[in-house]
């Protein structure tokens, strides 16, 4: 089947109708998130199985997140040049994998090998950064906006549904059997990844504007000045939703918050995110996408000032759950939507990626200093405010940024 990059007029086929390419791509970023968030629910009953002090359980999930990041861009670039659907499934394969091997893991060697490195390698082909790849190359401009906010969103509603699912299944069957039910749903990814295959590009017959080699890419994204900017704005993104994704339960259980309230404020993070990615996805249309991404870290800041400066209670925590859920993933529309304005779609998901490797060092430091933090001084005191610090930081680093697509030489006729 032809398709043409931005387009979706089908020629042989006709059931990939945009409709079903953005409910595919909802239900594998659905997928994908949902059982990645949910993890730090395992921390307290493997730890206390194996007696693991929080910082081994920490550095399995920061190099997760580290490993995500540094392979996105590797997958987006095979992606961009060799079709998505390969890398979709080698994904879902090694996330499944991961799973598996987490379920059986005795010691800290095998938890970094499983919920590490498989899991990260697997969430870097598989998660729903490919997935608004996917929908910035086979939809056509005027449908991106709201397709990459229903992305998004549909990320956080996998967050809503596996948190007390995984809590439940925890209390229920216990840790073991809730990896494996984790590990055969993202099975599930396989057939759905059919709907977001993408053509080979090949850089001979791609339209002039679209004739650039990766290298000249990079080279061309990485002396633009906005671009840096936004990048290291991503960063905080990244430290303040994986320390508090995998911290946060422990930090309420300590403060007597029972593990099922816990498992809401996770889920209230999920379900309000749905509500803000799909508004930031619209808003993008409205307002200057960098003053929506200086708004939501400054919000970030001043959401955990309030959380952590009053007395912990299950009415406040979730609350602090539905605000964070507000400006949890709603940083990502606006950033990926800058990316494509900037560059074009022809190495969107290498370009994307490499925004996203900041992200992911933001999230790997996020929760291994969470961990040694807690482990040296007792407290998680110290990383939220280097977190309010953070957020602070990247308001103000992207009010700079120029929203227009990158200036490029025009080839002159002899």
């Amino acid at each position: 089947m032809a398709v043409t990059t931005g387009d979706l007029r089908p020629t042989s086929a006709t059931w990939r109708t945009p409709l079903v390419i953005i409910v595919c791509g909802c239900a594998i970023a659905l997928l994908s998130f949902g059982p990645r968030s949910s993890l730090g629910f395992f921390v307290q009953p493997m730890s206390k199985e194996f007696t693991w002090g929080r910082d081994v359980f920490g550095l399995a999930l920061a190099l997760q997140n580290l490993l995500w990041g540094l392979g996105q861009p590797i997958a987006g670039a095979i992606a961009d040049r060799f079709g998505l659907l390969r890398v979709m499934i080698v994904g879902a394969l090694l996330y499944a994998a991961g799973l598996l091997l987490m379920r059986y893991s005795a010691t800290p060697l095998s938890l970094n090998i499983g919920a590490g490195v498989l899991i990260g390698f697997g969430l870097s082909g598989s998660s729903f950064n490919l997935v608004l790849s996917a929908f910035s190359k086979l939809l056509p401009p005027e449908r991106r906006g709201i397709a990459l906010g229903a992305g998004t969103a549909a990320g956080s509603f996998g967050q809503f549904l596996f948190a007390p699912f995984g809590v439940a299944m925890i209390d229920n069957f216990g840790w073991q059997t809730a990896l494996l039910v984790f590990g055969a749903l993202m099975l599930l990814i396989l057939p759905l990844s059919l709907a977001l295959a993408t053509p080979p590009s090949e850089t001979s017959n791609a339209p002039a504007g679209d004739q650039q080699s990766f290298k000249t890419a990079l080279a061309e994204a990485f002396g633009h000045r906005s671009y840096v900017l936004l990048v290291l704005g991503f960063f905080t993104c990244g430290f303040q939703l994986a320390f508090i994704t995998v911290h946060l339960p422990a930090y309420l259980a300590d403060r007597g918050i029972p593990a099922t309230t816990g498992g809401w404020v996770i889920a209230a993070i999920g379900l309000f995110n749905i509500i803000g990615s799909l508004s930031v996805g619209w808003l993008q249309n409205v307002f200057p996408k960098r003053y929506i991404l200086s708004v939501i870290y400054f919000t970030r800041a001043l959401s955990i000032v309030a959380f952590i400066s009053f007395p912990i209670t299950p009415f406040s925590a979730i609350a602090f759950g539905a605000i964070s859920g507000l400006t949890w993933l709603s940083t990502v529309p606006p950033t990926s939507a800058l990316v494509a304005l900037m560059f074009g779609t022809r190495w969107f998901a290498t370009l994307y990626g490499f925004a996203f490797v900041s992200h992911q060092v933001g999230g790997f430091l996020g929760v291994w200093l969470g961990g040694i933090v807690f482990e040296q001084f007792g407290s998680y005191t110290p990383i939220w405010w280097l977190s309010v610090l953070f957020g602070v930081l990247s308001a103000l680093i992207n009010l700079p940024i120029v929203e227009k697509p990158v200036a490029r030489p025009v080839a002159q006729p002899a």
